[in-house]
């Protein structure tokens, strides 16, 4: 883990010329992090602070970590305080969340979020529940910590702020772990530092710390009935409980103040959206409130109607698809979660739906119309669908169009692929959806990036990670027709066929549909059941999903010539990109979402391989810059 580590001492030496020294050290640290300008000054002013009082309260050997990233996802505590526990001899650990806020006040009676002066924008989540929401999720995902919970305390200082200036931000310190502390009262915080910290060094507590085993993440199925049924299981970071709160909020103005607002969410692949729909869904229906879920994945919502809601009808009635909403009566639901929203359709009706209801209306009309507050999570670079439309600009415009009041809110800066914030960067950039050049892979602590010499090399290291105990899948772009399986005798199952074919390996695409064939499970539990490995998935089974091993290969509608991959539409066999309904420019980029969807579907590491031989040198040039 890459991290600034200092003890105050050494940070505030009495020497000015070496203070100059170690700062200059720090600001390069904060460069090799990708620390932004704002926050270089922020750690200029705050850290000294901070070294300041550990020294008046004698702690100077206590270790500081400085931008600690938390497990499994890029963001960053600001500090963590190592050392020794006063009172029991064992290791001792604070989070600090500092804040350089001189004013700020709680933002419409809602105490989990706050103006601050002179800051543009949206509201701030308190910062106490930013530490707080820190230090629960350390707890999580840190072996060293499992069965030692009281080792980690929570501490929100505001160091340029006087006490009254903040003065309702008291109201919502919820326990003994987590605190409060401010300019005014920096006294009582050097005494919460001795009383927490012996004056003894601390750099064995952060070896143990930076060195521990990162448990496996709560899997996103296994905890969602429990999630829903009887308690919040997952904890929210940040932007994560921002959103969340976000939602809370306008619910509570819808109620009190018969006031309609439209929440969007957006973020990239394993940035919570699910995890935040899954919370809001069990929080407010706990709370009593008409609320339902609804996605445009077939397989996403067979897949939480068969895990989450096992064994409730009533838990499974609460997952709906986007078009079973033509007919819904104006404002009948509280809430309406619309996960996955970047499948909006143009509108929902289709060859099957009766005249009557034909009407031209925007599906996205319908979802807004359906609940006091409509919820809509996405990412606008996973529409590989013709007439998927979900941005947005489409979303706001048509909620602007009835005078509706839109709040958004980015989760970009957090994801919990690997963590890895690098790697959806350069995925972005190889596929040029982003207006970037394919740059080499510059390697990442917290995930891998490997190419595989063949598809058999790649099934080979797919099958070793499952072997260790880890989840892994196998996917590619749609350039192999996708057969019907194979009848047999009656005393014989039917069989896959193995369409997807490069030289000598072949295997099948997953199931195409909801009945198994032999071990491989339906199409809607390819991803999620252990018969899945088999088969080869599509972008429209993968969709959605994640785990920890991802294999990709990039077929020969994605290849690289004269400086840059382009794409081939003639190579695709997907049936949805007919030359009379999608245009090239259209083709082009559904085709390039779609490599974006299958490379960002692993939180541990992605294997790919290329069938075109120009393709794959361009990827070991990127990859295995050595070769």
């Amino acid at each position: 883990m890459t991290v600034f580590r200092r003890t105050a001492q050494a940070l505030l030496s009495p020497l000015e010329q070496q203070l100059s020294v170690v700062l200059a050290e720090h600001l390069k640290m904060a460069a090799n992090l990708n620390v932004s300008d704002s926050e270089k000054r922020a750690w200029d002013r705050s850290l000294p602070v901070l070294a300041h009082d550990l020294i008046e309260a004698g702690l100077g050997q206590v270790e500081m970590l400085v931008e600690y990233q938390l497990p499994l996802t890029s963001k960053r505590a600001d500090v963590i305080l190592a050392g020794v526990d006063r009172r029991t001899g064992g290791d001792a650990y604070v989070v600090v969340e500092l804040k350089q806020w001189s004013h700020a006040e709680v933002w419409e009676d809602d105490q989990r979020r706050v103006l601050v002066q002179n800051m543009t924008g949206r509201p701030k989540l308190h910062p106490s529940l930013q530490a707080k929401g820190y230090s629960e999720y350390i707890l999580d995902f840190l072996a060293v910590l499992a069965d030692h919970p009281d080792a980690l305390h929570a501490v929100a200082y505001l160091h340029n702020a006087a006490r009254n200036d903040v003065a309702d931000l008291y109201d919502v310190v919820e326990d003994n772990r987590t605190r409060l502390f401010t300019q005014t009262t920096r006294g009582a915080f050097v005494d919460y530092l001795r009383d927490r910290f012996a004056p003894a060094p601390g750099a064995p507590a952060a070896d143990r710390l930076l060195a521990s085993e990162v448990k496996p993440s709560k899997q996103l199925l296994k905890l969602a009935a429990e999630e829903i049924r009887n308690r919040e299981q997952f904890t929210l970071l940040a932007e994560q409980r921002l959103a969340y709160e976000m939602v809370l909020h306008a619910v509570d103005k819808a109620k009190h103040q018969d006031l309609k607002t439209v929440v969007v969410i957006t973020g990239g692949p394993g940035s919570g959206k699910s995890v935040i729909a899954l919370s809001l869904l069990g929080e407010l229906s706990r709370q009593g409130y008409s609320v339902l879920h609804a996605t445009g994945s077939k397989s996403f919502t067979q897949t939480m109607r068969r895990y989450v809601a096992k064994g409730s009808s009533k838990t499974k009635a609460m997952f709906k698809y986007f078009n079973n909403f033509m007919e819904a009566e104006k404002n009948g639901l509280d809430v309406l979660i619309c996960d996955e929203a970047h499948r909006i359709r143009e509108v929902s009706a289709n060859r099957y739906t009766s005249a009557r209801l034909r009407t031209g209306r925007p599906q996205v009309d319908e979802l807004i119309d359906a609940a006091r507050v409509p919820v809509f999570l996405l990412d606008e670079h996973q529409v590989v669908r013709p007439g998927e439309m979900g941005t947005v600009d489409q979303i706001r415009d048509q909620a602007e169009s009835k005078g509706l009041t839109v709040h958004h809110v980015s989760l970009d800066e957090q994801f919990r692929c690997g963590g890895s914030r690098k790697y959806e960067e350069w995925v972005l950039a190889l596929l040029g959806l982003d207006g970037g050049v394919p740059t080499p892979w510059e390697g990442d602590d917290h995930f891998d990036v490997t190419l595989a010499d063949s598809p058999y090399d790649l099934e080979a290291q797919l099958k070793t990670q499952q072997s260790q105990g880890y989840s892994a899948r196998m996917t590619a772009g749609f350039c192999w027709p996708w057969s019907d399986p194979q009848k047999n005798h009656l005393d014989q199952p039917s069989t896959l066929i193995s369409d997807v074919v490069i030289g000598e390996w072949a295997r099948p695409w997953n199931v195409k549909g909801d009945r198994s064939i032999g071990d491989a499970p339906p199409s809607d539990l390819w991803a999620t059941h252990e018969g899945g490995f088999g088969q080869v998935g599509c972008v429209y089974t993968a969709q959605g999903f994640e785990y920890d091993w991802n294999g990709v290969i990039l077929g020969p509608d994605l290849i690289y010539r004269d400086g840059r991959l382009i794409t081939v539409r003639a190579a695709s066999k997907d049936p949805a990109l007919r030359p009379k309904t999608v245009t090239d420019a259209q083709a082009n980029r559904l085709i390039r979402n779609t490599y974006k969807v299958l490379l960002t579907r692993g939180m541990a590491g992605t294997i790919l391989y290329s069938t075109d031989p120009e393709t794959q040198t361009h990827l070991t040039n990127l990859l295995r810059p050595d070769r």
